[in-house]
């Protein structure tokens, strides 16, 4: 069976039972977990003709993704890969902290 080969989110989205909406959710919640790890592991300070251009194509990109993310783990990673830049950040600012405490 179909319900069988999808993805968790895909899953609980119902995409098999409700393509339209559920294929929309799966498109937000991946477009919204790409926004935050690009935010949390790679964005640089930008001008905003650039910033309105990469964010333009990760919001394209997602589309493709948004397929593929029926069958394949792509926003369950998308999920890890955040869980992982949160503790890393979490991490580095106690250690600047850390060293700005000991340095006063």
């Amino acid at each position: 069976m179909v319900e069988d080969r999808l993805s968790f989110f895909a899953a609980l989205f119902k995409v098999h039972e409700n393509p339209e909406i559920g294929m929309w959710l799966l498109y937000i919640t991946i477009v919204l977990l790409t926004i935050v790890v690009f935010k949390l592991g790679f964005a640089k300070k930008l001008p905003i003709l650039k910033a309105v251009v990469i964010y333009t194509f990760l919001i394209l990109g997602c589309t493709l993704l948004t397929f593929l993310g029926v069958f394949l783990p792509i926003a369950e990673g998308l999920v890890v890969a955040a869980v992982i830049l949160i503790i890393y950040k979490i991490r580095l600012h106690q250690e600047k902290k850390h060293q700005r405490a000991s340095a006063e």
